[in-house]
């Protein structure tokens, strides 16, 4: 089950961006903290293991983050934690490995999620891919530079054009502003205390939204990743800082504990593919998922995609026939508007897929699902719990 989930407002990556004097672990334990002050009906001592993701280990990132941050947030030094690493699906993973332990008895509660300071450790930054990897030709070149797989799917699919990437990249701002507007992102928010050039203040909001996007302002925008390209900053995800946290438990232990779970996984999947086009991931680990839940995709009332890329989401919603405008894709906006710092996303679509939940309850599934670097993609299926079958669709 889970529970309920939170996260700290995303920023801009970088010395300008609101997070710059703020470290890593900071951002994860404020999370941590504010999730449980939430949520007082569950004892700390009860917590049984504490995950939390984040793609370059290191520095403020470091140090079996889930263990310093359990001891930093002030858990019981009984409870355990360790760090976990799927790239962009880190926190996804995080609350999947928690939700396996429950789900085989060996756990009742548990915390997952995630931290990425792309600001202090870019993408990347410190690793050493072994050699083999191009002298045998194992991956290509540019395999591990994301924009350059986006634009292999433009190439692979010449039907996703630019312009319906910039359309769609267009919506996302729009979307996520209405959202905004009406209260619908900041119900899982938590404030942070931030110190930049000006003195302190109070970080409440996403840093790098642009609700003034026009159509014709991302036509003209460069195209970092090759000359004559499609992938631009306006279409694509932002290099971001940020945390997530989310409470998980089991049935048996939301009832005892008086706890009402927002969301019932069903099943969840992860896939590998070719990392050239990793992009891709999203499509076969769904049809995993599916297939375990002995569902298909029409049973689909509501769906959270990572936009890492808009050619990504586009390239899943030909698959499986949806429209580009169809409003059950990420109805409040996503990545491309509000950043996405790597590990901790997976994390964010939970809590907005679980809050839409909560106001319709004429949707019984919904699924969140992601692209990972090398040639993964990852995918869970939620039940709402308020279903109702009855309740007429919106």
């Amino acid at each position: 089950m889970f529970v309920d989930g939170v996260r700290t407002p995303f920023g801009r990556a970088g010395e300008k961006g609101m997070y710059w004097n703020t470290r890593a672990d900071d951002l994860v334990v404020k999370a941590i903290v504010a999730l449980l002050e939430r949520n007082p009906n569950v004892p700390k001592d009860r917590i049984d293991d504490v995950a939390i993701a984040a793609t370059t280990q290191t520095g403020d990132q470091g140090l079996t983050l889930g263990r310093t941050a359990a001891i930093l947030a002030g858990l019981p030094k009984t409870v355990p934690g360790f760090s976990i690493d799927r790239m962009c699906a880190g926190a996804m993973t995080a609350a999947a490995m928690m939700s396996g332990s429950i789900g085989f008895g060996m756990y009742d509660v548990a915390i997952a999620g995630g931290v990425e300071h792309m600001g202090h450790h870019p993408m990347g930054s410190g690793v050493d891919p072994n050699p083999r990897f191009l002298s045998e030709r194992l991956v290509g070149e540019d395999a591990l530079v994301m924009g350059a797989t986006a634009e292999r799917i433009h190439d692979r699919f010449p039907q996703l054009t630019k312009e319906r990437s910039d359309r769609f990249a267009l919506a996302s701002q729009q979307k996520t502003a209405a959202a905004y507007d009406a209260g619908k992102i900041q119900q899982d928010l938590v404030p942070v205390a931030v110190r930049t050039e000006e003195g302190w203040g109070l970080a409440t909001r996403d840093e790098v939204m642009r609700p003034e996007t026009t159509l014709e302002g991302l036509a003209t925008l460069k195209t970092p990743f090759r000359p004559h390209g499609r992938i631009t900053a306006g279409n694509a995800s932002g290099l971001n800082d940020g945390a997530t946290a989310a409470i998980l438990a089991s049935g048996a232990a939301a009832k005892e504990l008086g706890l009402t779970p927002k969301m019932k996984l069903v099943s969840f999947a992860f896939a590998g593919v070719d990392p050239e086009i990793m992009g891709i991931g999203p499509i076969p680990a769904t049809e995993k998922a599916l297939r375990k839940a002995g569902l298909t995709i029409d049973d689909i009332d509501l769906f959270e995609m990572n936009e890492a890329f808009a050619v990504q989401v586009l390239s899943f919603m030909d698959h499986y026939g949806i429209a580009d405008d169809d409003p059950r894709i990420n109805p409040w906006g996503g990545a491309i508007a509000v950043g996405h710092p790597l590990a901790s996303s997976g994390v964010r679509l939970m809590n907005q897929l679980a809050s839409q939940f909560t106001e319709r309850p004429d949707v019984r599934y919904g699924i969140t699902s992601m692209c990972v670097g090398l040639g993964q993609g990852g995918t869970m299926i939620w039940e709402n719990p308020n279903f109702n079958k009855k309740a007429k669709k919106a």
